[in-house]
């Protein structure tokens, strides 16, 4: 992995590991390190698949027209990649261009939270309290998902897949109606994997929201 990286909680610049042999953020404390986006392509995917410790979650067939536009992976040397994301640009269904971004992750990381635009590293305490608000497939096995209070600029539903949060935000917030359209996700890391991706430019919200230092 390079040497630039970051904090997946909220995008500040991760300080290498010390004496300790962690990874560690001025306002987070010790962090699993985010890399920069990785850009998308048949290179991109073999770089982050390789030691993939979580689901690489994908749309499968993907939307009409849609793209995969790039990925993103968090974790260090010793324990491989803990956090993954692939992202995704299409039309949207109302009007207009539109981005999603799957994260699949291990508790306690904070990447899905972070492009949610939430404090903390989980959707919060309550948020499946309540029935579905829809439902995916994933490796043929349903997930139901919840809607999650984020900024109105984008939709973001989370839930849980072989045993990791599975996040799914959606750029604009009206983009968020494709999840009800019962999605079914494959998992890239799985041996055999030889699906014909159509792949486009990088997108720019792999950037994510600027380093905010009042973020908890």
């Amino acid at each position: 992995m390079g040497s630039e990286r970051f904090c997946p909680r909220c995008g500040g610049t991760a300080v290498p590991p010390g004496e300790g042999g962690e990874w560690s953020c001025v306002l987070h404390g010790p962090v699993l390190p985010l890399d920069p986006p990785v850009p998308p392509g048949e290179e991109g995917l073999a770089t982050v698949r390789e030691d993939a410790q979580v689901p690489l979650w994908l749309p499968w067939p993907l939307p009409s027209g849609w793209l995969v536009t790039g990925f993103l992976r968090a974790g260090d040397e010793r324990s491989g990649t803990r956090a993954a994301g692939v992202a995704l640009s299409g039309p949207g269904l109302a009007a207009g261009p539109a981005d999603m971004l799957l994260v699949s992750e291990e508790v306690g990381v904070g990447l899905g939270a972070h492009y949610a635009g939430l404090k903390g590293t989980d959707p919060g305490p309550a948020f499946d309290d309540g029935p579905p608000n829809a439902k995916v497939t994933a490796q043929g096995r349903p997930v139901p998902l919840w809607a999650v209070d984020a900024p109105p600029d984008r939709a973001v539903y989370a839930g849980e897949a072989l045993g990791r949060w599975l996040w799914a935000v959606l750029w604009p917030a009206e983009a968020g109606v494709m999840i009800l359209d019962r999605l079914q996700f494959t998992d890239l890391r799985e041996p055999g994997m030889d699906l014909d991706l159509p792949f486009g430019a990088p997108c720019p919200r792999l950037a994510g929201p600027p380093p905010d230092e009042d973020r908890g």
